[in-house]
């Protein structure tokens, strides 16, 4: 059984260490720095600590920290979505973590925030993360092919969302 909690400053030596697999960080966007380091865990912890309500938790199992969720406002004439995102450690892939913490992150989202959509963006070749958010009741909406370049190749990006029914 998995739960969610915010991240405290006591978790930067972890996530710096997960954040750092090449791995992990070939999912994400580039925004995130590789190498990761722990003075960057521990500016993104601190600011993270005056959001309320909270949007980035670490994915706990058995007391261990094995990834991490969250989202992002949109803003504009975009303020009625948010984007997910999230990550598991290496070690515990495959093993069903993220399809829960989807799952919880997506109740707690939409009990928590004014929004319509979840919208979560998958590169083309993360198809267990595609699985985790279909199983999860998203739908893939559209694919921007060749739409983001990661590590110098261009690749297609899948744009999965669940939107809320009134």
């Amino acid at each position: 059984m998995i739960y969610l909690k915010p991240w405290a400053i006591e978790d930067s030596e972890i996530l710096a260490e997960y954040l750092n697999n090449i791995n992990i960080w070939n999912n994400l966007r580039d925004y995130l720095p590789h190498p990761y380091t722990i003075d960057e865990a521990e500016i993104f912890i601190a600011k993270q600590a005056d959001i309320i309500p909270t949007q980035n938790f670490a994915i706990i199992r058995d007391d261990v920290i094995v990834g991490g969720i969250g989202i992002n406002l949109l803003q504009d004439i975009y303020k009625m979505n948010v984007e997910l995102g999230y990550w598991i450690a290496e070690p515990y892939w495959g093993i069903g973590m993220a399809t829960e913490a989807v799952r919880l992150m997506t109740v707690y989202v939409f009990e928590n925030f004014h929004i319509n959509r979840i919208v979560a963006e998958v590169f083309e070749y993360n198809k267990s993360s595609m699985r985790v958010l279909e199983k999860n009741g998203y739908h893939l909406e559209t694919v921007t092919r060749k739409g983001i370049l990661k590590n110098g190749l261009l690749y297609d990006n899948y744009i999965w969302v669940l939107q809320k029914i009134y």
